[in-house]
Parts: structure tokens; C-alpha cells; sequence
């Protein structure tokens, strides 16, 4: 079974501003992103902490495999 990396805040909003998402506010540590495809509003929190508890980064991943492929997302949080 492949195991999750350990990825900061900033490592994670690279990864998923790849995908088309866009900053579009802060409050304090946390980002939002979102991406408008055909019509559908996507939105997604990251906070930008040094380095993101395992717990954290697994509800990421699936928060945003709701939007993104989990195919195409998998490369980037698992080794």
C-alpha cells in the first residue's frame, strides 16, 4: 500500500493550484481556492502550516478527489 508523504501547506496549494484552482482569500493560516468548471462551483480550504498532520492531509486528498481524479491527484500526496 503506498504511504502519504509528508507535504507542508504551501507543498499542497502548489499541487492543487495545478490543477486550475485560484487563491481568492486568507484568514490567517488557512487559504481558500476555487475553480468554476461548466457551471459548478469548486471550493477548497488549505491551511498553510509548516507540515500537515497525516490526518489533515488524507482530508484534503479527499476533498479534493471529489473535484480532481483520484488518479491524477494519487502521484502527488503518496509515494
Amino acid at each position: 500500500m503506498p504511504k502519504l508523504r509528508r507535504l507542508a501547506g504551501r507543498d499542497v496549494l502548489t499541487i492543487i493550484q495545478g490543477f486550475g484552482f485560484k487563491q481568492v482569500s486568507q484568514r490567517g493560516s488557512h487559504v481558500k481556492l476555487v475553480r468554476d468548471v461548466t457551471g459548478a462551483h469548486q471550493v477548497l480550504t488549505i491551511p498553510l502550516h509548516a507540515e500537515l498532520d497525516p490526518g489533515t492531509l488524507r482530508a484534503i486528498f479527499r476533498q479534493a478527489s471529489r473535484f480532481i481524479s483520484e488518479q491524477d491527484l494519487r502521484p502527488h500526496f503518496y509515494t
